[in-house]
């Protein structure tokens, strides 16, 4: 990839370290785009495709953790010393 002239070019690592390096943010994902990522067995856990779910993300998208509510997806952010950001 060529970066454009106007736009700056972050590496992973610069992006995640820019600002706050403990900034973390929560949004809803679907429990199938968790089952398509994980390669464990979901059969023991009771979740519908369609359920949402509140991941907790890096700055640079890596996913970090899920839980079934956002008010848990924040504490154990915050219990991780993370700063949380709800992304809309």
């Amino acid at each position: 990839m060529t970066p454009n002239p106007q736009t700056p070019f972050f590496s992973t690592e610069a992006f995640a370290a820019l600002g706050a390096p403990d900034l973390v943010y929560v949004r809803p994902i679907t429990a199938a785009e968790v089952m398509a990522d994980t390669a464990m067995d979901t059969e023991e856990f009771d979740l519908s495709p369609d359920q949402t779910l509140y991941a907790v993300f890096r700055a640079d998208g890596a996913r970090l953790a899920v839980l079934t509510d956002k008010d848990s997806a924040v504490a154990a952010a915050l219990a991780h010393e993370l700063a949380p950001v709800s992304v809309h």
